[in-house]
């Protein structure tokens, strides 16, 4: 089955780097950054990892 946090903070993320440079943008940036937050706090070490690097990923779109 997964983690579902881990995979929804994924799935957000994909979305943000997806997402027009507009208004929503901004609001759906935020959203990922929060479903990245929640879960770090409930992943093993491994999906830590991807989710460092989607988090660096969601960064770098947002420069």
């Amino acid at each position: 089955m997964g983690n579902k946090l881990f995979q929804k903070a994924r799935e957000f993320v994909e979305e943000a780097l997806h997402s027009e440079h507009d208004g929503d943008q901004h609001k759906t940036e935020e959203i990922a950054k929060n479903a990245l937050s929640s879960a770090f706090a409930n992943t093993n070490e491994a999906e830590k990892e991807q989710l460092r690097e989607l988090q660096q990923d969601l960064e770098n779109h947002s420069k």
